[in-house]
Order: structure tokens, then sequence, then C-alpha cells
């Protein structure tokens, strides 16, 4: 088996923070972009858990569907962020294991703690504009 490495030479910026209970994950997320004026970045990692989840699900038409799920561990978060506005999507594990995503909302509140990384992508700028098609504001690079 042939293993091609590449080294590169400059690391990625990040910014890499623990979150306490309490405190709003998607408000966190938004302060820290501001904050520091990131112009295009990446959720590269966040763990923890959460006492209540605000997870919005797949816009069907004109309805809209929020769920609540409470008690439940982060099992992934990914998404695009930037002070022109930010498009999250989690995952979260309640205590039988059961699976639920969508659209990160305000209201994932922390229950111990979530290790947050967000990958910073230099002389990139992530900007959002309404789209016709979608009805929604979407990613412009």
């Amino acid at each position: 088996m042939n293993l091609r490495f590449i080294r590169y030479d400059e690391v990625m910026k990040t910014i890499a923070i623990r979150l306490h209970e309490g405190q709003d994950l998607l408000q966190e997320i938004q302060r820290l972009v501001a904050e520091h004026g990131v112009q295009a970045g990446v959720i590269l990692s966040g763990v923890g858990s959460l006492k209540t989840a605000a997870i919005r699900t797949p816009v069907l038409g004109e309805i809209v569907k929020y769920i609540r799920p409470a008690t439940v561990e982060i099992a992934s978060l990914q998404g695009t962020v930037s002070v022109n506005g930010c498009h999250v999507h989690i995952t979260v594990s309640d205590v039988d294991g059961i699976a639920k995503g969508g659209h990160l909302k305000e209201g994932c509140i922390i229950r111990t703690t979530c290790e947050l990384v967000i990958g910073i992508l230099d002389d990139t700028v992530f900007k959002r504009e309404p789209d016709e098609q979608t009805g929604f504001s979407e990613l412009v690079v």
C-alpha cells in the first residue's frame, strides 16, 4: 500500500474554547465569530451535552417544525460560520442513543460542557444572499 503524506507549512487558524453550563451554543458561536471578525469559518468539532436543544427540522412547503429534546449528548456539530451569518447543523442523542438532528437554533443550552473548535479560512469571505429558488438566504463564497 502506497501512502502519500502531504506536509503543510502553514497551520490553519482556529478558535478553540470550552463552553460552560447555561450558555446558549448558537449565541456563543455567533459571539466568537463576531469577536474574532471571522469572514469565513467552519465548525471543526463540537462535543458535549445540552440541557435542552432547539432544532429546526427540514422545512416542507410552509411547514416549519422545531424539536426540543432534553438531556442530550452532542453527537455531531458542523457548519459554515461568518460575521455575515451562520449555518450550523447539529445531531444529538438521548439516553437511549436515539439521534435527532437539523438546524441549530437559539435555545440549545449547555448542560455540562461543550468543547468547540472553529477553523478560520484565510482569504475567503462567506456571505448570505436571498435565493429565489430555495426561498432562503444561501451561501455565497
